[in-house]
């Protein structure tokens, strides 16, 4: 089982988080623009967990390499059942330096996408906590 299945599926968030190299690009499945960097996908990925219910990776698939991955899972958004795939790739840390999420049908994506919203000015917050506290910890070294 990979890593970041297993950090999932325990709902782990800080073994998540550690998977997650600093320079990140989130690309979400409802938001035009993807979302740069560690905090911003942490906090998101927290959202998701939130509003998710009944997750389940159904299938791996990875490259002879090992830097790119892919985790089809299903869902539910409320009553909505969700189909999707959780698409990454690692930079030579190990860490995933790319995270692109797609989902089916598009009602389910509709419906993620209004959960997400609601959701979203307590991700910004989490995120700018975050960064707050990483400048901080830079600032005394």
């Amino acid at each position: 089982m990979h890593p970041f299945r297993a950090a999932v599926e325990n709902r782990d968030h800080a073994a998540i988080e550690a998977l997650l190299a600093e320079d990140v690009v989130f690309t979400s499945p409802v938001a035009f623009r993807p979302y740069p960097g560690k905090a911003i996908t942490a906090a998101i990925l927290r959202g998701v967990m939130r509003v998710f219910t009944d997750f389940t990776y159904v299938r791996e698939i990875g490259s002879d390499d090992g830097r790119d991955h892919a985790l089809v899972f299903t869902a539910k958004v409320g009553d909505m059942e969700i189909n999707g795939c959780d698409f990454l790739h690692f930079d030579e840390d190990g860490r995933i330096d790319d995270f692109t999420v797609m989902v089916r049908p598009l009602s389910a994506a509709q419906v993620l996408s209004a959960a997400m919203g609601a959701q979203f000015d307590r991700i910004k917050e989490e995120a700018f906590a975050a960064s707050a506290a990483g400048t901080a910890a830079e600032g005394e070294r």
